[in-house]
């Protein structure tokens, strides 16, 4: 069950709103609606109890004014809720009258003025309880608390009758039940749903249209959310899927792809080197080992590799000479020591 509190200045037009048929609509338009949606939108509300009122939204109007009247220090004396059914519950009449009564007895308003009326123009039944926080002794009902009571009287109506549960906002939880792990089964579907599109995919345009298919409209902007086939939006960081780690993702597949693609290269290349016959020696048999002097570059002179490279490249004097680069570097060393200073 889904509750929500409002407070306001206006009891004539909390009223109207809620015994009347919704503007906008001729009487042509809310009969055609009535037989498409299978709803009530011709005469819509149904008063369901009066407590120490009674009467139209002219006479209510004016009831509740009068007594508003025993206090002056109240700027906003309209107290009004709202209790709806979660989608797929039903409740009788009757059912709705006890929920309405208990509502009014959570929020001390029993003793007051208030009327209950039922809405059938909704997928989702629900009642409105417009109530006067002044009462006939001058007092006005405390609203201190008043989403939190709300909260609290959603999750026991839910017991009581058997509904769908609802999850509490969870700063309206006791710190106990703050620790406890909460389970949303829409969010832990849209969280498997996004993992599945991400898999494989290396674009933000092919994980769209992934998601989309699984039947989310993608709102993408500074961030992400999500909206699915019931209107419900929720952003993408709820659900550890931020845009940021959406793009991340995306990257270290493309990443992985391009890894993969050269290792597949790399072995290709590895099995024709395996497939070529022969060793390049043709029928000269065996080959001949042949005792060969220090490895010039793990043995050569101070400068490492790029020395040696330096040498073999540069031109130096006593080529041809049949001396090898270490050996003419070696002589060049030994004739800068020798030289004189000036």
């Amino acid at each position: 069950m889904i509750g929500k509190v409002v407070k306001g200045a206006s009891f004539y037009g909390c009223l109207e709103y809620c015994l009347h048929d919704k503007r906008g609509l001729t009487e042509e338009q809310k009969v055609l609606l009535s037989v498409q949606d299978g709803l009530q939108h011709q005469g819509r509300a149904e008063v369901l109890n009066y407590n120490l009122c009674f009467g139209d939204l002219q006479e209510l109007a004016e009831q509740f004014r009068d007594v508003q009247k025993l206090s002056r220090n109240v700027e906003k004396p309209v107290l009004h809720l709202t209790l709806r059914a979660a989608p797929g519950d039903q409740l009788t009449r009757a059912q709705w009258i006890e929920i309405g009564r208990a509502a009014a007895h959570e929020f001390g308003i029993d003793k007051n003025q208030y009327v209950v009326i039922l809405h059938k123009d909704t997928a989702e039944p629900h009642i409105h309880i417009v109530a006067n926080r002044v009462g006939y002794d001058g007092k006005v009902v405390s609203d201190s608390n008043s989403y939190a009571r709300m909260a609290a009287l959603s999750r026991r109506l839910e017991k009581k009758y058997n509904l769908t549960e609802v999850l509490s906002p969870r700063r309206f939880l006791s710190q106990k039940d703050r620790l406890l792990p909460r389970q949303d089964k829409r969010k832990l579907r849209l969280k498997e749903k996004i993992a599945g599109a991400l898999k494989g995919a290396t674009a933000y345009a092919e994980f769209e249209k992934k998601i989309t298919a699984a039947g989310y409209r993608v709102d993408k902007g500074r961030g992400i959310a999500f909206e699915d086939d019931k209107k419900v939006r929720v952003k993408g960081s709820e659900v550890g899927y931020s845009l940021a780690t959406i793009e991340r993702i995306l990257t270290q597949n493309r990443l992985a792809l391009f890894r993969e693609s050269v290792a597949q290269k790399s072995r290709e290349r590895n099995q024709q080197s395996r497939q070529k016959p022969g060793n390049g020696l043709g029928n000269r048999g065996p080959a001949i080992k042949v005792k060969s002097s220090p490895d010039p570059v793990s043995q050569g002179p101070p400068g490492g590799l790029s020395k040696l490279i330096e040498m073999i490249l540069t031109p130096e004097p006593g080529v041809g000479s049949g001396l090898s680069p270490y050996e003419q570097e070696e002589l060049r060393r030994k004739k800068k020591k020798k030289k004189p200073r000036p």
